[in-house]
């Protein structure tokens, strides 16, 4: 079992930055592939971005893409994601998950975080 939570969420104006973890325990996650995944209320899970374990390649979605930065630090069990020129449309939810490799299904990753707010303002 892995057990996943995210923090640093909060409240930033908007071109602000954050940068959001995603640390495991329980079990290494070193041989796992993280993605994270974003919710606005009223609005399905949608794929943000994600970190391969084989050569830590990272992949974005076209909405974050040129101001996020995802990077992965094995000896802490940590997965971040930093995020820039934040906007209003960025404000969700935001969940890490781990799995064999980078999806953009949800549904396809095997363990979840509980989830950080991320809010921003005009």
């Amino acid at each position: 079992q892995v057990q996943l939570v995210e923090s640093g969420g909060g409240l930033v104006q908007a071109g602000g930055s954050l940068r959001l973890s995603c640390e495991a325990s329980g079990r290494t996650f070193s041989g796992y592939a993280v993605g994270w995944f974003r919710q606005a209320p009223g609005k399905e899970r949608e794929f943000v971005g994600g970190i391969e374990f084989s050569d830590d390649e990272p992949y974005y979605a076209d909405s974050v893409k040129g101001r996020s930065a995802i990077s992965r630090d094995n000896a802490k069990n940590t997965v971040y994601l930093q995020m820039n020129s934040l906007k209003p449309e960025d404000t969700a939810v935001y969940y890490c998950a781990a799995g064999s490799r980078v999806y953009l299904n949800y549904d396809r990753y095997d363990y979840w975080g509980q989830g950080t707010q991320v809010t921003v303002s005009s």
